[in-house]
């Protein structure tokens, strides 16, 4: 995709709420294209906690963070946001993460305003810089982006600690220094979803979490009754991981408890085929381009002996 900035701003400012699975691998980037949607979220805690296995709370680094984003966009079409923390840093470092991502080849950076070590937005213990530092910070990244296009994805985590008026009032000095959505983390009611819709000043994007499943830090919201609420974008950064740890619990305890019988099971019903692995990843693109160069190429060694 030459410019999926441009993409995603299109879809933004469309009339239907864009909605964004959280993508964290290549079996989730392509089954979120397969599947039809127009977008994903690359999601940081999702990266973070199954390339490292490690929680989301400042463990993993920038570079292991584009490693990811690098591949996803190479396996893929899909315009997509990266989850770029903290900036890794001050407003100098943001300058230099912001071409980072930008390279990678995603249409947009979300940036939060956290002290790091920063952690998961729907855990305890977080803490905020002051709201200036962080216009900084948004305006750096607005204006080391070489792609005018490019989206800045503003977070605030702020609503924890110090409620939804100072939320609004950060948002709103950060989409002045240049952000162009809009995002508050963890926020626990409708109703504040709806009046930081009202106040504030660029598209709103919110995070439904699980999405099929309720959490005490995400009201769970149909992505209908947000787009009637003025949302522009929602992220499900915790559905696609969750709903693999479960796949992958299933099918142990259908191992476990095969190991003492005699016969196997076949259980279709926890494990997708072979060949639908090999259809998902690319087997029939991989094929094609065996048989115009691979078989191509034997031919006419074969008849210049």
């Amino acid at each position: 995709m030459t410019n999926p900035g441009k993409r995603l701003r299109e879809l933004i400012s469309a009339p239907e709420i864009l909605v964004m699975p959280g993508i964290f691998d290549g079996y989730s980037a392509r089954l979120v294209q397969q599947n039809g949607f127009q977008a994903g979220f690359l999601t940081g805690g999702g990266i973070s906690e199954s390339r490292l296995g490690q929680l989301d709370i400042g463990l993993m680094g920038l570079e292991e963070n584009l490693q990811t984003c690098r591949a996803m966009v190479a396996c893929c079409d899909l315009p997509m946001i990266a989850d770029g923390d903290t900036g890794y840093g001050n407003a100098v470092n943001v300058h230099h993460t912001v071409r980072a991502f930008e390279q990678a080849g995603v249409g947009g950076v979300m940036l939060e305003d956290q002290l790091w070590p920063k952690r998961c937005g729907h855990m305890k213990g977080k803490e905020v810089i002051s709201a200036e530092e962080n216009a900084e910070k948004i305006r750096s990244a607005a204006q080391a982006r070489r792609n005018p296009d490019f989206v800045i994805k503003a977070r605030t985590d702020a609503y924890a600690m110090h409620g939804l008026s100072e939320s609004i009032r950060r948002l709103n000095l950060y989409a002045e220094a240049g952000a162009d959505l809009l995002f508050a983390d963890a926020v626990l009611h409708e109703d504040d979803i709806a009046t930081l819709v009202k106040e504030l000043v660029k598209p709103v994007s919110v995070n439904m979490g699980f999405g099929i499943r309720t959490r005490s830090t995400t009201p769970l919201i149909s992505a209908k009754r947000l787009e009637d609420l003025g949302v522009a974008a929602v992220i499900y950064p915790r559905l696609l991981t969750a709903s693999a740890v479960q796949g992958m619990k299933n099918g142990l305890l259908a191992l476990m408890d095969s190991l003492g019988a005699d016969q196997v099971v076949d259980r279709p019903d926890l494990a997708i085929s072979f060949e639908e692995i090999n259809e998902l990843c690319g087997y029939a693109e991989s094929q094609a381009l065996e048989q115009r160069f691979l078989v191509n190429a034997t031919l006419q060694k074969k008849y210049s002996l």
